[in-house]
């Protein structure tokens, strides 16, 4: 928070005129030329002048609600279930575990209280899951599980569903469909990747311009 010493000036224009020397003597030595780091460096800025035009317009909400209307598998809530399971270990009942599952599912479809016969066995996996996706469901309880689950009744045992850790009996409390939202609800998201889209687009655009002024000839095959 002070005026600079008339010595820290001196050298300050010192290293500037140091560095505008070197530079221009670089350039007339064409230091510049078959350098990697600064080809790579000069695209980026022009990448960079590319982007610069990309930033400059907001899109109206009439743009971005055609653009969610051409890409509605971008922004669809997928999907969602609410379930309870048990299991019936294989490696804890072997072949077992079908007929104790089908039992317990007997046993609780008829409302009978027999808790060590429905209760299942103890994992690591979860009891339940709530509001969760097809996709999550599938990470935990394996592919053929989650399919399962798809078109079960609701508030019903059902059963037994078999899983990679053996055999399961199910009940489906909430079953939520996938919807696009309006745009009202995702705006920001939409708009992220409408802009990531039209940047795209400017970029190649910008570059076709480029080249054009380029006659361009590639020898031998490719």
């Amino acid at each position: 928070m002070r005026p600079p010493t008339a010595t820290e000036i001196r050298g300050l224009v010192d290293d500037y005129i140091r560095e505008e020397v070197y530079y221009r003597e670089a350039m007339t030595l064409g230091l510049d030329r078959d350098d990697t780091v600064i080809r790579r460096r000069l695209r980026q800025k022009m990448e960079f002048v590319s982007d610069d035009v990309a930033s400059m317009r907001e899109p109206t909400d009439a743009e971005l609600q055609t653009y969610l209307a051409k890409n509605p598998a971008a922004f669809v809530d997928p999907p969602a279930l609410s379930f309870e399971q048990r299991l019936f270990s294989s490696d804890r009942r072997g072949e077992a575990a079908l007929a104790d599952a089908r039992r317990a599912l007997e046993q609780l479809t008829a409302g009978t209280t027999a808790p060590a016969a429905t209760a299942g066995d103890p994992s690591l996996l979860p009891p339940d899951m709530t509001a969760a996706t097809p996709r999550e469901i599938a990470n935990v309880f394996g592919e053929a599980f989650a399919a399962e689950l798809e078109d079960a009744p609701l508030d019903r045992w059902i059963g037994p569903v078999q899983s990679p850790f053996g055999m399961h009996v199910v009940r489906l409390s909430i079953r939520k469909a996938g919807r696009l939202p309006p745009l009202a609800e995702i705006r920001p998201v939409v708009l992220r990747e409408w802009q990531a889209t039209r940047q795209e687009d400017v970029n190649e655009a910008f570059y076709r311009g480029l080249l054009d002024k380029y006659d361009v000839r590639i020898e031998g095959e490719l």
